[in-house]
């Protein structure tokens, strides 16, 4: 005879979370054994500069496509100093072609604050019932006097809710950009980047958009502000970088704690 023992559901359940517990631990310790082989393998040298590449062959590299006007016909003039559809008389050094190099200047002095402050009262005086008779039955044959039965209720409620918030950002840098793209209307794609090193911290530039040819200034520069769909990010990663940021399993734990 064969003796079968079936655990209770609650010890079932209880094995099931411990085993989902451990595949998070194994997966925490697979990213931090991956993320430790990195910096171990950097242990007393500086962040490694990446090489100078393409932009249009990084692996997030994306063509601009917008919405185009109907591109308009330009009929040649003979013996003609002006050529049809051009921008300016004279030829001038400002970006206009894929491969040209602009500069761009960062200027970001944001503040910004919201306050909030709500409040609802209502109250509810007094509600009264009377039962005069009860199944065609008066309240003095029932014996209850000539008083008749009421019932009486008040009610109130009040609300109050306040909220402030208050952010301040500052940042001004200059970077030098690539025209990448001619859009079918003139306007150009840019993308910049550059990495500055200091002792062991490494700084990544980045900005990335969409310009007009006619707000490029005769110093082949452009303000932030005149570019659409403006991308702009300042980071770094190194030794300083990393002790700033939680360990792997905290942020695990931050993720998977209910509470």
């Amino acid at each position: 005879m064969t003796t079968q023992h079936t655990l209770p559901s609650s010890a079932h359940t209880s094995r099931i979370s411990l085993l989902r517990l451990a595949l998070i631990l194994l997966s925490s310790s697979a990213l931090t054994a991956c993320g430790a082989t990195e910096r171990l393998s950097r242990v007393g040298e500086p962040p490694a500069i990446s090489p100078i590449t393409n932009p249009t062959e990084m692996r997030d590299y994306h063509p601009v496509s917008m919405p185009m006007p109907t591109p308009a016909a330009l009929a040649p003039s003979p013996n003609s100093l002006w050529r049809p559809g051009a921008r300016a008389f004279f030829k001038d050094q400002r970006a206009k072609v894929v491969g040209d190099v602009l500069t761009v200047n960062v200027n970001i002095a944001d503040t910004a604050a919201l306050a909030n402050d709500t409040r609802r009262t209502r109250q509810n005086v007094s509600e009264n019932a009377s039962i005069p008779s009860l199944l065609g039955i008066s309240s003095a044959k029932l014996g209850i006097g000539t008083a008749n039965p009421s019932v009486s209720a008040t009610a109130g409620s009040d609300f109050e809710g306040k909220g402030t918030i208050a952010r301040s950002e500052a940042i001004t840098i200059s970077l030098a950009a690539v025209v990448l793209q001619t859009l079918p209307n003139g306007n150009l794609a840019i993308a910049g980047r550059q990495e500055v090193r200091v002792n062991t911290e490494l700084r990544e530039l980045q900005v990335a958009g969409v310009i007009r040819p006619e707000d490029i200034a005769a110093d082949n520069t452009i303000p932030w502000n005149k570019i659409a769909e403006a991308r702009v990010s300042y980071g770094g990663r190194g030794i300083l970088s990393d002790v700033q940021q939680p360990r792997y399993g905290q942020q695990v734990f931050d993720i998977i704690f209910p509470f």
